[in-house]
């Protein structure tokens, strides 16, 4: 499948240890020739941390893309209506953000951006990046692994020994992740 054209949204929360790996993917859609808009929480639009400042990581994705991020869940409530992205991509996405996506909480940009394009019967890819993913967010991957049109990057382990809960995904598969859930397939396996 090719990805030239497809509009792809790819939305970022607060886990800042995985952004290299994001821009990496970000690049690489656009590269294929990909329409990128992406969307940042409160947290990825505000927080400076030990692996940026937050100013940064948003003029990154703008030079990438050559769109400006929605920052704002007034911004990103027209994806639904508009009916706006192909497809869209939780990258990196925290515990946090797949609790309150499993129980229907929409309180920053990127949760209203997964609920405006859920509406519409397309997919939604989550690249996984917790640290309590065996532990208390368990049920709420298992919800949303069940979900119609929610899709996941395979994820696994990423150190047992020091945290053993923990969790992230493979994002050297996001594009043929993305490119099975365009098709309304879970790629597989899920777990490696």
């Amino acid at each position: 499948m090719s990805l030239e054209g497809k509009t792809i949204g790819v939305a970022l929360t607060g886990s800042f240890c995985t952004y290299e790996k994001v821009f990496v993917g970000i690049q690489s859609l656009v590269d294929e020739g990909a329409l990128v808009q992406t969307i940042f929480s409160d947290a990825s639009s505000s927080i400076d941390s030990r692996f940026g400042r937050a100013e940064t990581f948003i003029e990154r994705a703008e030079d990438i893309t050559g769109v400006h991020p929605m920052m704002t869940i007034s911004e990103a409530e027209p994806i639904g209506p508009g009916s706006l992205l192909d497809i869209l991509v939780l990258f990196p996405c925290t515990g946090n953000t797949i609790a309150k996506l499993a129980n229907g909480i929409t309180d920053t940009p990127v949760l209203m951006a997964a609920k405006a394009h859920l509406r519409n019967n397309k997919p939604l890819l989550i690249s996984i990046s917790t640290n309590d993913a065996l532990g208390m967010n368990m049920k709420n991957i298992g919800l949303l692994l069940n979900a119609k049109n929610i899709y996941f990057i395979p994820f696994g382990q990423d150190n047992p020994k020091k945290k053993p809960n923990s969790m992230i995904a493979h994002t050297e598969l996001l594009i043929p992740a993305l490119e099975a859930a365009l098709e309304g397939r879970q790629y597989q396996p899920v777990i490696r």
